[in-house]
């Protein structure tokens, strides 16, 4: 099954210790990677770091416009930003960072179904590019000497009867079942499925799973091939 044109531009903005533009179809996400000097008081004495993310969408990304945040954050954005940062944890040994914080911040900056997935997928991508600037602080080898895996996330359900990967908002407005994948590797982070219009049957969800699994081969294939490793 298809995807959507994908492509990942790195280093979009200079100042992150690592960026990424992603595009699945016509979502746009920026996603931007800092490395602070600090951690959570939970870690403090540790040795160990800590990584988290932030999730928003731009006012221009929507139409209509959608409002800025206020003091406090929608539902979605906070469900969304916790599930990135759960998936990219799974790509680090915290225990190796040393005493300092993975700061990941994804911007919708044009939103087209699929954004959440989008923003696992080109954090990661900006993620290994700062690891690589950690590791030279560090005098470590590379970013392998954090990373436990690679991680990539796509969306996939059923429309019309039929199973369909990496949905855009017209197929995912009329989805009978729609369903997020995390992958590390081989390996599954999360799942999450839902059948929106009623139940599914074991064998869908099969179908469903094997989608996303080919999908996200292919997409962790992109994601090498835009890092030349």
């Amino acid at each position: 099954m298809p995807l959507r044109p994908l492509s990942f531009q790195r280093k979009y903005v200079k100042h992150p210790a690592g960026s990424c533009l992603v595009s699945f179809g016509e979502t746009r996400v920026l996603c931007t990677v800092s490395i602070e000097k600090e951690v959570p008081p939970f870690r403090r004495g540790s040795g160990g770091g800590w990584l988290t993310a932030e999730y928003s969408m731009l006012p221009g990304s929507t139409t209509p416009r959608k409002r800025r945040d206020g003091p406090k954050q929608d539902g979605r954005s906070v469900e969304i930003q916790r599930l990135i940062g759960r998936s990219l944890r799974a790509a680090v040994d915290l225990d190796k960072l040393g005493e300092c914080t993975i700061a990941i911040d994804c911007d919708v900056i044009q939103a087209d179904g699929g954004t959440r997935t989008a923003s696992i997928t080109g954090a990661w991508v900006a993620l290994y590019d700062a690891l690589t600037v950690l590791a030279t602080q560090q005098g470590k080898a590379g970013p392998q000497h954090y990373l436990l895996g690679q991680v990539a996330a796509i969306s996939v359900g059923i429309v019309g009867g039929q199973i369909e990967v990496d949905l855009d908002y017209i197929k995912d407005s009329k989805a009978d079942v729609d369903m997020n994948v995390v992958m590390r590797g081989s390996d599954f982070i999360e799942v999450q499925g839902t059948g929106e219009h009623g139940v599914f049957a074991r064998s869908q969800l099969d179908a469903l799973l094997n989608a996303a699994d080919g999908a996200l081969a292919q997409i962790q294939i992109a994601q090498r091939a835009a890092l030349g490793i």
